[in-house]
Parts: C-alpha cells; sequence; structure tokens
C-alpha cells in the first residue's frame, strides 16, 4: 500500500503583501481575516494556540489599515499576525507557562518584547502552546504536516501556527533547541539572536543562554520583527542589543563555510545525512568554499569544542534553575512534571564551584569557536537530526541545534532540506554580535540552493 500523500501547510508571509497597502489593494485587516480562516481550518487539529484575542487583534488590525492608507505605518511590521508564547507575559492575556501552576494567571503588563511589537502596529493575535515552562514537557500541539508527529518544542505552538499561516511570526524562545527545532519540524525560518540581543524583560526564560527570536514565513520576516523589537526595548540589561539595519541585510554569497557534524551526526538518519551531503554538493558547485574536520585543523578542534554541548548546558540550566524550581515544588509539587522535579534534584546536588566550573568551560568552549571568524563566513549543519518523530510524548532531540545555544551565536534555520518528504532545515550559525552578517549570508546560501 502506498504512503498516504502529504499535504504541505502553507506560510504566509506579510511583508511581501504591504507594498500595495497605501494604494488601497489589500489591507492589514483582510490579510488578517485570511490568517484567522486558516486558523480556524487548521486549530482543531493543530492545537497550537492557548489563549486567543481575536477581537482585539482585529481592531488593530483596522487601526493598522487606517495608517497604511494614509502612508503612515509605524514600523514595516505594522499589522503583521504575531503569536507570543506562552511564557511571554501579554496584558490583555494570561500568562500560563503550559504550567497548572499558572493556569489563569495574568501578569497585568506586558513584557518588553511584546510592549515592543505593540509599538510598532503588530497585530497579537494570541499566546502559542508552550512546553511546561518551556522546558521537555509537551502540552499537545500536533505538526501540521502530519497530526502524529510532535512539532518540537518549546516553542511548539509558534512553529506549528506560522506553518499552516495562522500568523506570519510567532515570538519564540531558545535555551537548548527550542527555536530551530520546532522550526526544522514545522517548515519555518527561525531565528536565534546572539545571546542578549533581546530585551527578555517579563518573560519567564531567565536561564543564561536562553533568547527571544522568531519563528518566521519567511527570512526577512525574522530579521524585520527581531529588528523592531531590539529597536524599541534593546537587548538584556548590559547588553547593546541586536546590531544590523532597519531593512532586511541583502544576501551575499559567501565566501568560505565550515560544515560541522556536531554531536547530532552519531543519531541523524540517513535521509538527514544524505540532505546535508546534497546542501554541501550544492553550495560548492556554486563557487562556496567547504572546509569540514578532515579539511580544517581549526574544524576540527571546533568539532571538539562542541562536543557534549548538550550535557555541558543542561548542568547550566538545572543550577540556574534551582530558583524557581524550589519556588515551584513548594506550591504544589503534584502540578510538576516529573521531568522538571529531575531538574530539581539534579539542582540540588550541584555546588557553586561546580557551576562556576561549568561557565569556565563554557567560555573556553566559545572562545575556541570564535577563531572560525577570521577564515569563515559562518558555519552549516543540520537543525535537527531528520523529520519530526512520530508520537507527542516528546518534541524531539535538540542535539543539533544545541551547540549553538551554548556557545552563545546567532543561528538561523532555512527550511530547504527534507527527509521522506517531511521538513527538515539547514541551520547556519554565525559569530556573536554579527546577526546581520549572517542573515546577509542566509540569504547568499539559499540562493545558491534555489540555483543548485
Amino acid at each position: 500500500m502506498n504512503a498516504p500523500e502529504i499535504t504541505k501547510p502553507v506560510m504566509r508571509p506579510y511583508l511581501s503583501a504591504t507594498a500595495h497597502f497605501a494604494a488601497g489593494e489589500g489591507s492589514p485587516r483582510a490579510f488578517l481575516e485570511r490568517c484567522l480562516a486558516a486558523l480556524d481550518a487548521s486549530e482543531p487539529t493543530v492545537g497550537a494556540f492557548v489563549t486567543l484575542n481575536i477581537e482585539a487583534a482585529r481592531a488593530t488590525a483596522d487601526e493598522s489599515t487606517k495608517r497604511w492608507r494614509a502612508g503612515k505605518p509605524l514600523s514595516a511590521i505594522d499589522g503583521m499576525p504575531v503569536g507570543i508564547k506562552d511564557i511571554i507575559e501579554t496584558i490583555d492575556m494570561p500568562t500560563q507557562n503550559g504550567s497548572p501552576l499558572f493556569e489563569g494567571f495574568r501578569s497585568e503588563r506586558d513584557a518588553a518584547s511584546v510592549a515592543a511589537l505593540r509599538e510598532a502596529g503588530a497585530v497579537i493575535v494570541g499566546k502559542t502552546v508552550t512546553t511546561e515552562f518551556a522546558a521537555t514537557e509537551p502540552r499537545g500541539t500536533r505538526n501540521p504536516w502530519d497530526p502524529a508527529r510532535t512539532p518540537g518544542g518549546s516553542s511548539s505552538g509558534s512553529a506549528a501556527a506560522v506553518a499552516v499561516g495562522a500568523i506570519s511570526v510567532g515570538l519564540g524562545t531558545q535555551v537548548l533547541g527550542s527555536i530551530l527545532r520546532p522550526a526544522s519540524f514545522c517548515g519555518c525560518f527561525g531565528f536565534k539572536p546572539t545571546v542578549g540581543a533581546i530585551n527578555r524583560g517579563g518573560s519567564y526564560d531567565g536561564l543564561s543562554q536562553s533568547v527571544h527570536g522568531p519563528i518566521a514565513a519567511s527570512l526577512p520576516e525574522a530579521w524585520q520583527v527581531a529588528y523592531e523589537i531590539a529597536r524599541r526595548a534593546g537587548g538584556d540589561p548590559g547588553f547593546a542589543g541586536l546590531y544590523g539595519p532597519a531593512t532586511p541585510p541583502a544576501a551575499a554569497k559567501p565566501r568560505r563555510l565550515a560544515v560541522l557534524e556536531t554531536d547530532g551526526w552519531a543519531v541523524a538518519t540517513a535521509a538527514a545525512k544524505r540532505a546535508l551531503e546534497g546542501a554541501v554538493a550544492k553550495l560548492k558547485s556554486a563557487g562556496i568554499a567547504i572546509a569540514g574536520r578532515p579539511d580544517s585543523e581549526q574544524v576540527t578542534a571546533v568539532e571538539t569544542a562542541i562536543h557534549g554541548a548538550r550535557e555541558l548546558s543542561v548542568a547550566i540550566n538545572a543550577w540556574e534553575s534551582r530558583w524557581p524550581i524550589n519556588t515551584y515544588r513548594a506550591r504544589d509539587a503534584g502540578k510538576l512534571s516529573k521531568a522538571m522535579l529531575d531538574r530539581g534534584v539534579q539542582a540540588e546536588a550541584m555546588t557553586l564551584e561546580d557551576y562556576r566550573r561549568a561557565i569556565a568551560d563554557r567560555d573556553r568552549r566559545r572562545a575556541i569557536y570564535h577563531t572560525l571568524a577570521d577564515e569563515f563566513d559562518a558555519c552549516i549543519t543540520l537543525s535537527a537530526p531528520g523529520a519530526a518523530p512520530i508520537g507527542l510524548g516528546s518534541t524531539g532531540d535538540p542535539i543539533f541545534a544545541v551547540a549553538g545555544s551554548m556557545l552563545g551565536v546567532p543561528a538561523l534555520c532555512l527550511p530547504v532540506l527534507n527527509d521522506g518528504g517531511l521538513p527538515l532545515g539547514l541551520q547556519v550559525l554565525g559569530f556573536a554580535h554579527r546577526d546581520a552578517a549572517l542573515f546577509a549570508t542566509a540569504g547568499g546560501v539559499l540562493e545558491a540552493m534555489k540555483d543548485g
């Protein structure tokens, strides 16, 4: 019997639709209604949202329509339908953190990133499903490509909602692989900025590797949303924020790329390995120099430096989670998952000296990685070990994405590969505070992949 044909969900980029708004050809309200139709059609199966605020979204889109008609949009994303991961505070909707402990909780304020999006005119459609405290426990969202499969996590709802065209961008967070992995599984663009580049005030992702970043319907969308947030809210306290231009960086053909296997190569599917090898061949045929472990002592040193990135990151996360897990256990340990309780046990078994050694080791590894910056424009690898796995009990393996998180560097998921007809992202990693250069390089990679 032949396998059932996969119905490909359709993303809905916003920026390209704004070109004729001023002339009355289309409008933010009309665009929103198309998104809402997609939401209505997909939500019963996919379950990307935990809360919706459709009335407010329509009112905001109407105001945006007036501004575009008057030739006075607040920003390039004025009127863009956006979803907010439900660990990020919103004044008009609960922030429930994927946890029964926070059911119905309202902080009565917007997080810094949400306030910035509203100032830029974005239309906040609703809160997207997150795993418990943006960690490992799934909360039921299904993959739009195959409802029997996970959408990835922890930014599960953001990726799924973008994939079906219910929103153009979903705001996510990543501390291990929570932007890149769901973007890969759902066939979206995902952007993990340099650590500290986007202000996380008012969000429940206080770990030192965590970042806010967009999961988007297009590469320009990903840049523009991050830029508009950083312009208004800056970076985390003590950080200079996202560097780069007011418009998406133009594509630039990379001179030389490093290909990294990472620890993920041992668990990647055969089809995923072939997909990466095919991408490397296309890039080489486009005249881009590629160097891997066999070709470069520097790349070999970096492969060694990122070995064990997940274990190191998990240890750092555990210590940094000692609070608030202790306070959550004191409130009602019965409402925490076993994975969260186990993280608390790991934290209790650590000492401050253990943590200090871990962050010193992370600093050492980061320094080794950045020796590549003089020789390479970026690094490439897979975003995930393969297509989204079947089952909703796990969000999949973050093994390919965790290296970039541990290194604190910007990373992009480009939805240009596949594994058995299902999405698989090509990951492009840059260098700290060179996010704009990464976008230019990624644009050049996209062009080479299309031409190949």
